[in-house]
């Protein structure tokens, strides 16, 4: 029995650790739902709950580090100097891929940008928030806890491959997911999410991967004015899709089901697998790591 429940090291295994994680989210929802409800009857609007969510998800994880003997920080989140820069490196690459991605389907005729007569400096600033908040939630869920116990427990590629088609497939009800579009965009949220992944990997820190995802969809949904994932979203731009076919515009998916959003993926999975990372890397206890231990891990 000691040898399901514990490791070589006397430690709980990853495992359990998953489902003690998953079981402590799932009961979360008891006490946050009540409580969104009822900031939403005085008036607090959905945006205005993200810190919320974004809250009791971080409760969980502390919960989780903690009877771990761990500190916050050690999933990632080192708000230090260095944090900040590769946050900072990690939104100029997601912006510079998304603007590549708007790039390749406006030179093949798949789309005509006009300015949106409604655009304003509030818009992108609302939609930074908005967006900020998505990429914490969504970086701290898939590539924080769960995903650093899959890695020590079961390796980086299977981490990498389950959490992705976990991405992947979470976003399967989200608005025109069908037909064609449900091929390409499932094929992309996997691709990004093994880049997420991967970023993380590199930097042992969630930094990066926040960046990304942020630069990425805010570059998207307010700057270009494209749906993100589905949604539709307010931008500086007005984009006029043109009779191509869907797997090049994307189509109402946005850009994301679009093959050239698949082409940027790879392009990105390529840098950051020859990028050899940062000289020293926190594993799992926070203890440095060489970035040349990454791939092996």
């Amino acid at each position: 029995m000691n040898k399901i429940l514990f490791g070589s090291d006397g430690r709980l295994r990853n495992g359990w650790w998953i489902l003690a994680f998953i079981a402590l989210l799932l009961a979360s929802r008891l006490v946050y739902t009540p409580v969104s409800h009822a900031l939403q009857q005085l008036g607090v609007s959905k945006d205005g709950l993200e810190p919320l969510r974004l809250g009791f998800l971080l409760l969980v994880t502390w919960i989780c580090v903690r009877l771990r003997r761990e500190p916050l920080s050690s999933i990632g989140f080192a708000l230090d100097r260095r944090w900040a820069r590769e946050l900072g490196v990690g939104t100029f690459f997601g912006l510079a891929t998304a603007l590549l991605a708007v790039v390749m389907i406006w030179g093949v005729g798949g789309v005509r940008l006009e300015l949106d007569p409604a655009r304003s400096l509030a818009t992108l600033a609302h939609g930074a928030y908005v967006f900020a908040f998505v990429a914490l939630f969504e970086e701290t869920l898939f590539r924080g806890f769960v995903f650093q116990r899959l890695v020590a427990g079961a390796g980086p590629w299977f981490a990498s491959i389950a959490m992705g088609l976990l991405f992947a497939t979470g976003h399967w009800d989200n608005p025109g997911m069908q037909g064609a579009t449900l091929a390409w965009a499932t094929i992309e949220l996997f691709l990004g999410a093994v880049l997420l992944g991967l970023a993380y990997l590199r930097t042992r820190s969630l930094a990066m991967p926040i960046g990304i995802h942020l630069g990425w969809n805010w570059t998207l949904g307010q700057l270009f004015g494209f749906d993100v994932s589905g949604f539709g979203q307010a931008g500086w731009f007005h984009p006029l899709l043109q009779d191509r076919p869907e797997w090049v515009t994307g189509g109402p998916f946005g850009p994301e089901a679009s093959i050239f959003a698949v082409v940027v993926d790879v392009l990105l999975i390529v840098v950051l697998w020859k990028w050899k990372g940062a000289s020293a890397q926190p594993d799992a206890r926070g203890a440095p790591m060489p970035a040349t231990d990454v791939a092996r891990n």
